[in-house]
């Protein structure tokens, strides 16, 4: 290190451990209701993603879902397996895989909605509602950064 550089933050103000400590107090508070219906954060996502749309290219699935595509493609076989998502070859280009929410997932999404909106409201009454939303667009705007920087 030069004696021109400033030295290293230290760990509790440097931003990638401040999003990570951030992100393992929200998902604390997810982690055993998703336990209780058998399903783990990244097939949760994966339903989540789904559940918004009538289907979508892996690809895709991958980037919203924030899950690496060779991740996907092994959760693909065991969430089909459990009925959870349908998969299906695109008709206009057979290299693509579209995915969709099954029954099962779609069921799955309304038997966990009572408990994931209670523990929302728990965390909104706990840092504040107002905050709360503030935080999600203020973080939504920075990884907005990356989705804006030119190839």
């Amino acid at each position: 290190m030069s004696q021109d550089s400033p030295p290293p933050r230290d760990t509790r103000h440097a931003l990638p451990m401040a999003l990570l400590r951030a992100r393992e107090a929200v998902m604390t508070r997810f982690r055993p209701m998703l336990a209780a219906h058998d399903i783990n954060e990244q097939q949760w996502r994966v339903i989540r993603v789904l559940g918004e749309v009538e289907s979508l290219d892996a690809t895709e699935v991958a980037v919203r879902a924030n899950i690496l595509a060779p991740s996907l493609t092994r959760m693909i076989k065991a969430m089909t397996e459990r009925g959870l998502i349908q998969r299906a070859r695109d008709a206009s280009d057979g290299r693509r895989v579209m995915l969709s929410i099954a029954p099962e997932g779609r069921a799955l999404l309304g038997l966990v909605a009572p408990d994931s909106t209670a523990i929302y409201r728990q965390l909104e009454a706990d840092y504040g509602l107002e905050r709360t939303a503030q935080l999600v667009e203020m973080l939504i705007a920075l990884a907005d950064l990356d989705a804006a920087k030119p190839d």
